[in-house]
């Protein structure tokens, strides 16, 4: 009898328990680079104490990534960074996705037509992950890098994406999520928060009137694939003095109006 063929890529015991297949020093190693990925440069002594690991341990991972140009190290302040080979990775998996490329431009118009940073964000395990900017020229502006975490109830594009929910998805989001105060006007509250996402449902488009950070405000919108589901959201965000609210519904619309133009090159009716 014919041996059943397995998937090509994975091996016969794949599915078996992750304690025995986890590899000890490959999970240690990506602990280090998720950690400097977060950090603006971490000391040996701080990574150590960080991930709870000997000095020795992480002088050998530093060692082992350091090599293979995944980490580097500033000489003179003796702290570890992201190397190149890290950034190489991550550009990889922009470059699976069509929505970057096709965002670009019309992002590019966005932030030439409102004077505000233009942002690309996708939701990633119920946060919202910055994945491309188009950077305004003003001294005072939002910086989001790609690779960026940020909670979706105080975002703008969080919110945006947020409205585009099921009802049923929507409350398991509000029984799971833990929605974190950042300034006076973050929304903490469930029925608040459910309020808002209809208020968005309806304009669409969503506004972070400085709920994430004092003195900066962002306006988002969805974008939608070929199947009218929300995979994405653009946005633009600045400091409050640039942003009034009597400008907030025109660059509303330009803001709604740029999401519908990616999602059409994505295939959206």
């Amino acid at each position: 009898m014919e041996t059943p063929k397995r998937r090509m890529g994975r091996p016969k015991n794949f599915n078996s328990n992750e304690k025995q297949t986890t590899i000890l020093a490959l999970d240690r190693a990506l602990d280090v680079v998720d950690a400097l990925a977060h950090a603006n440069g971490m000391t040996l002594s701080q990574l150590s104490a960080h991930l709870d690991q000997s000095p020795a341990t992480m002088h050998r991972v530093l060692a082992t990534l350091h090599a293979r140009n995944f980490v580097e190290m500033d000489e003179r302040a003796q702290t570890w960074h992201i190397g190149s080979a890290a950034f190489r990775m991550g550009s990889a998996f922009l470059r699976r996705s069509s929505i970057v490329e096709r965002s670009r431009p019309i992002m590019r118009e966005l932030m030439e037509a409102t004077g505000e940073t233009s942002n690309l964000g996708i939701e990633r395990n119920g946060v919202v992950m910055f994945i491309s900017q188009v950077e305004t020229q003003e001294s005072i502006r939002a910086f989001f890098p790609p690779g960026t975490l940020s909670p979706m109830h105080a975002s703008g594009i969080g919110k945006a994406l947020l409205s585009c929910y099921s009802e049923t998805r929507t409350n398991q989001y509000l029984r799971m999520a833990e929605l974190t105060r950042f300034t006076e006007k973050t929304i903490i509250l469930p029925d608040m928060l459910k309020n808002e996402l209809t208020v968005i449902r309806e304009k669409g488009w969503a506004f972070d009137d400085e709920e994430k950070a004092e003195g900066m405000r962002c306006i988002a919108a969805p974008i939608r694939d070929i199947y009218g589901e929300a995979v994405a959201g653009v946005s633009i965000s600045g400091p409050t003095h640039r942003i009034p609210k009597s400008e907030v519904e025109r660059i509303g619309a330009l803001v709604s109006d740029a999401a519908a133009q990616v999602s059409r090159g994505l295939g959206s009716s």
